[in-house]
């Protein structure tokens, strides 16, 4: 995947990434969204735009849920 380029701007296809924790007696909810529109471009392929529009967004909320996890080890 690394030698394909995303032809993506902010705007059409559309992905969600959740994740809820329990940390002690609380949950938390983090959540990340993102629309991009396709270019029309040759070698444009739409499943590896998805993978990596959801890979993408499951990175932040990995990390938000990372950092609250970590705030609450202090």
């Amino acid at each position: 995947m690394s030698e394909y380029k995303s032809h993506c701007e902010p705007a059409e296809i559309s992905a969600t990434s959740r994740c809820a924790i329990q940390v002690k007696n609380n949950y938390y909810t983090v959540e990340a969204s993102m629309k991009k529109t396709v270019k029309d471009k040759e070698g444009l392929d739409t499943e590896k735009e998805y993978q990596m529009l959801f890979e993408e967004l499951n990175s932040v909320t990995d990390a938000q849920c990372l950092d609250i996890i970590d705030t609450f080890k202090k």
